[in-house]
């Protein structure tokens, strides 16, 4: 489908991209490259790409496919660094976790050409990092959200669904603003508060000993604790307003439970268990 992609970031997210495309046989080649050297040459020795870039630009450079895999607040920088080698056959990708932020960074950077420019945000990923842990598996039966805007060619979200697809994603259309708010309720705020309570728990004296006690619960629910500090740093910057909604709501519920907790409303705080133990049974259904 693409004779070459240019893929800035090779990290999980956009290594993970490389395997699945090249292993699908979307791309001919790959060209990356990666804020840190060291990076780039690891994803060549790994396979995942085929030729180092040293910069953004010279990454782009013959590319008719480009896939964005770097920290949303460096979207803007990084769309400005390569327009100028962008053709109108060239097909340019995120992978952020927010896209209002990053659609206004592609008007202002990309200009007369933002309708090149399709936002995605693939709903995969782990909580390591590193290109050492890309997967050509990662992305497959995966959801794929993509959030167009009026400005964006039909034909590129066309392509940009298709090469999803192809590797393995069911497609999502949404707006900026919807994708933002969904997922500040089931992403980001969950992972603010995992960050959150590893911190409540690492700040008293015997936090320690508390966490040599915790079992396969606990590991479950604090499991995205440990994703990447700079990219969930972004991530709670570029979405703080819509973070702040949800974080009232959770707030809300906690005192509700604090509250029955504080009184002794055993019957309440049983109905308040129960009441998301069937809607967390009723979720997990469509599997």
């Amino acid at each position: 489908m693409f004779e070459q992609l240019g893929l800035i970031g090779c990290g999980l997210m956009g290594g993970s991209f490389a395997l699945a495309a090249k292993r699908a046989g979307l791309v001919q080649r790959v060209v990356g490259y990666s804020k840190s050297p060291s990076t780039t040459a690891r994803a060549r020795q790994l396979g995942v790409i085929d030729i180092e870039a040293s910069s953004a630009l010279l990454a782009i450079s013959g590319a008719d496919l480009v896939l964005l895999a770097v920290p949303v607040a460096a979207t803007e920088s990084t769309l400005k660094a390569i327009r100028h080698l962008l053709t109108p056959a060239t097909l340019v990708m995120d992978v952020g976790s927010t896209k209002r932020d990053v659609v206004d960074a592609a008007l202002r950077a990309l200009k007369e050409n933002v309708g090149l420019f399709v936002p995605c945000h693939p709903i995969a990923g782990r909580e390591v990092s590193g290109v050492g842990y890309a997967d050509a598996d990662l992305y497959a039966g995966r959801q794929l959200i993509i959030t167009p805007i009026e400005h964006t060619l039909t034909s590129k979200v066309e392509q940009a669904a298709a090469m999803w697809r192809a590797i393995g994603c069911n497609v999502v259309h949404m707006t900026p603003e919807q994708h933002d708010t969904a997922f500040a309720a089931v992403s980001h705020l969950p992972h603010m508060i995992a960050f959150a309570l590893m911190n409540s728990i690492t700040g008293q004296t015997e936090g320690e000993t508390f966490l040599s006690l915790a079992g396969p619960g606990f590991r479950d629910f604090s499991r995205i604790a440990a994703s990447d500090p700079q990219i969930w740093r972004d991530v709670l910057i570029a979405n703080r307003e819509k973070v702040g909604a949800q974080l009232q709501h959770f707030q809300s519920a906690l005192a509700k439970f604090k509250q029955c907790i504080d009184t002794g409303q055993t019957e309440e705080l049983e109905r308040l268990i129960n009441h998301a133990s069937l809607a967390r049974a009723h979720w997990q259904k469509p599997g």
